[in-house]
């Protein structure tokens, strides 16, 4: 698994190496795959116990060392485009929020020994258009030649990832008995977190769910009833309703970025002994919440070390996920960068994972291009497998050589 030998790890890309190469077979004609919406989810984009063990193999890479992603430490999040308060061009778009482009490139060892980079454009104005607030494209790449092996609509690709990573927590984290969980947000990261539980723990009965709105309360509701009509889904008013009782809980809701004394706050006094709280949104914590006797995991530690280097202090206020403030209380001597703890170093073993029933253990979910890599990779050659996608050419001979 993911604590495999390097030697194992050449004999598998090897391997995967003969699955990637058919469309390049013809050099210099290079071919690649598109696969659009419906394609990927043919292609088992959807598919969560499958992300959920890819993405763990992903975790245990990056404990090794074998990946790389942007910026000088290799560890960067992403490139992103963002726009000025104030422009001299009139057709310059506004900073409303997220508005925003973004690049997000990776490499990935292992089974995998592909590339890739996700790239998007956001704006939440596209509610008003009946769009997705974000539109998502990925392209994957062959790490020898530099060809596209695939470009893939990849808002469904994000989603599923997103939602496995707290899969992966839940996994080696959570009380296999959960019966609770409390989300807040009942928009798409809710849904896939939800799914990866409901994998991890089988016995979820309840679920509690917060939301601003009343239609997408009853779009979630309706989609509970449908997906998993074993539940209890109640709905409630407050983020202590959401959290209070429960065996797990996740924040995953969409909040403006800026100011941390509106993001989703977790109090110690409403957290249950044995809960696991996964957070891959923005969130806040009280004083309780950072002491010592709770356990603090990052999903990556390297890409917040990596925020130390590319953001100012306090970086909270940049960016809102709760491992952000971890850095920033360390900063102000008020943590010990001893206090915190690394998913990939659970998963291979190397940090136990939960030791006792009554442990509180929260995890900071940041989001991170390997996982695109990771799971993209997988779908593809599922496509690839099935005969899935249009094949498109790139050229039959390169007109600059």
């Amino acid at each position: 698994m993911s604590g495999s030998h390097p030697t194992q790890r050449t004999s598998a890309a090897s391997v995967n190496d003969k699955k990637d190469e058919g469309l390049l077979a013809d050099l210099p004609r290079i071919d690649f795959l598109y696969l659009s919406e419906p394609d990927m989810i043919r292609a088992g984009v959807t598919d969560m116990p499958r992300c959920i063990d890819a993405l763990e193999e992903m975790f245990g890479l990056l404990h090794t060392g074998d990946y790389r992603m942007a910026g000088g430490s290799n560890n960067s999040h992403g490139a992103i485009v963002v726009f000025p308060e104030d422009s001299p061009f009139p057709d310059m778009p506004k900073p409303t929020v997220d508005r925003r482009f973004m690049a997000m490139p990776a490499y990935l060892g292992g089974s995998f020994r592909t590339a890739g980079m996700k790239w998007y454009g956001s704006n939440i104005a596209n509610r008003d258009k009946g769009l997705p607030r974000s539109i998502l494209t990925f392209v994957l790449n062959d790490v020898d030649t530099g060809a596209p092996l695939a470009m893939m609509s990849a808002n469904l690709l994000s989603a599923y990832r997103t939602g496995a990573v707290p899969g992966v927590g839940a996994r080696h984290l959570a009380r296999k008995d959960s019966r609770v969980v409390g989300l807040v947000g009942p928009g798409v990261m809710a849904r896939t977190s939800l799914a990866a539980f409901m994998n991890e723990c089988p016995l979820i009965d309840t679920v509690k769910i917060k939301g601003r709105g009343q239609a997408n309360l009853d779009a979630f509701r309706a989609w509970a009833a449908q997906t998993y009509p074993q539940l209890a889904v109640e709905v409630v008013g407050t983020e202590e309703e959401a959290v209070r009782g429960s065996d797990i809980a996740s924040f995953c809701a969409s909040v403006a970025t800026g100011d941390p004394s509106i993001y989703p706050t977790v109090r110690r006094e409403w957290v249950k002994p044995g809960a696991f709280l996964s957070m891959p949104a923005p969130c806040n914590t009280d004083e309780g919440m950072i002491a010592d006797d709770i356990r603090k995991v990052l999903d990556f530690t390297g890409m917040y070390e990596a925020y130390l280097e590319e953001l100012p202090a306090p970086r909270h206020v940049h960016v809102p996920a709760v491992g952000v403030r971890w850095f920033d209380l360390i900063e102000e001597g008020r943590l010990s960068r001893a206090d915190l703890q690394d998913l990939g170093a659970i998963v291979a073993g190397d940090t136990p994972g939960r030791q006792n029933d009554e442990e509180i253990i929260i995890l900071s979910v940041g989001g991170m291009a390997v996982e695109d890599v990771a799971w993209g990779t997988m779908v593809y050659r599922n496509a690839v497998a099935q005969g899935i996608g249009v094949k498109l050419n790139l050229w039959e001979e390169p007109a600059l050589k």
